[in-house]
């Protein structure tokens, strides 16, 4: 190296630098750090050029580091450059770390957001449906309670002097055939046991368990051979008793006339009692009740037309010397009702074989929500 280039290279080291060089130098830095904060990705990219920039080995720390071996005027000069690029990119870094923050919560919000236009999904007791024929003989004991009455019950399996001898059916008579009645294998004695017919052997069982006054309800399951749109081999009833001194058919017509209004939810029904015959009752009846079929839907309490809904009657004397009650002291009334009929005329329901087919889109369409219990007070359908 000759002199001329060791005396120039001592003075860039050692003597005073050209202003328009060092402001070259000063912007250069500052650009390419406001480049690297704005790429920043995230905070710890940030951090890192944060410490690169203005971290104890900064570059920008580094140049701060040089103003006290300047001499005053050098400092004069070079201090607000130096300081203005400090301030500068510790501006653009908070503003950077800002908006990093305020991006990262926007992107949790929007991956936390509910949609509060969906409806709201149903809890797992509001998602079950009770079955119609459970809501229908809720309905039917809400009814008959207001009215004093009391629920029976009894074994589906019953003798053949309970359902039929006791209740006045003579031998031979066709319900104690094959084509009518489920019978089960004889036993030892026998004797078959057979799938009630109809819930009637309750009616014995209380007379001869309790003493008059006797009101009582009694659904339950039944049983007969017959299957087709409006018949199941098994099917549900509900029967009514009232034993004391007093009951006569004055009270009976009474009885079902406001159980049809509560339960078909009208103001007034036209009722008339055919003649008829059970083996149970005497005089018995037939009744229908007035409707209208328009449209292919019944109505009750209005139109021209006569459904029948139940059968009744005043209590057999021979039933109830049966069940050890003298007929010339008590008498009493009866009447019987198809729980799975009344309940396809209340909802519309056009056959009764998917009440037992278990199909869970019928039960949805059909079923009721299991919290609302029936009332009088409420609403017997809410």
């Amino acid at each position: 190296m000759n002199a001329s280039g060791a005396q120039k290279h001592t003075r860039r080291r050692h003597g005073p630098r050209d202003p328009n060089e060092a402001m070259t130098d000063l912007d250069s830095l500052e650009r390419d750090l406001l480049a690297q904060v704005s790429a920043a990705p995230d905070e710890g990219a940030l951090d890192a050029v944060r410490v690169a920039a203005l971290g104890k080995k900064g570059s920008v720390s580094e140049l701060l580091k040089t103003l006290g071996a300047m001499t005053p005027d050098e400092r004069k000069e070079r201090g607000p450059l130096i300081n203005g690029l400090r301030d500068r990119v510790a501006t653009a870094l908070t503003a950077r770390k800002t908006g990093l923050a305020e991006a990262a919560l926007e992107t949790r919000l929007a991956s936390e957001r509910i949609d509060v236009t969906l409806p709201g999904r149903e809890a797992p007791e509001a998602r079950g449906r009770m079955h119609p024929i459970s809501q229908v003989i809720d309905e039917v004991t809400a009814i008959f309670a207001d009215m004093g009455f009391a629920v029976a019950e009894g074994p589906d399996i019953e003798t053949d002097e309970l359902n039929f001898t006791a209740l006045n059916f003579p031998p031979g008579h066709p319900a104690r055939e094959m084509h009518d009645t489920f019978f089960l294998a004889p036993d030892a004695n026998g004797k078959r046991k057979v799938l009630r017919t109809h819930t009637s052997p309750v009616q014995i069982r209380t007379m001869r368990s309790q003493q008059p006054p006797i009101r009582v309800i009694i659904p339950g399951r039944t049983y007969r051979h017959d299957s087709d749109q409006t018949h199941t081999p098994m099917f549900h009833q509900v029967e009514g008793l009232v034993i004391d001194t007093a009951a006569n058919i004055a009270s009976l017509k009474w009885v079902l006339e406001e159980f049809c209004k509560a339960f078909f939810e009208v103001d007034q029904v036209k009722m008339r009692f055919r003649p008829s015959f059970f083996p149970f009752t005497e005089p018995s009846a037939e009744v229908d009740i007035l409707c209208s079929r328009k449209g292919g839907e019944i109505r009750f309490g209005e139109g021209t037309d006569w459904l029948e809904i139940l059968g009744c009657g005043m209590v057999h004397p021979n039933v109830l010397r049966n069940c050890g009650l003298d007929p010339d002291v008590v008498q009493g009334f009866a009447f019987g009702v198809g729980l799975d009929r009344i309940a396809m005329l209340k909802y519309g329901m056009p056959d009764l074989r998917p009440f037992f087919e278990a199909d869970v889109r019928w039960l949805d369409h059909y079923g009721f929500r299991p919290l609302d219990v029936p009332s009088l007070v409420g609403g017997l359908t809410g």
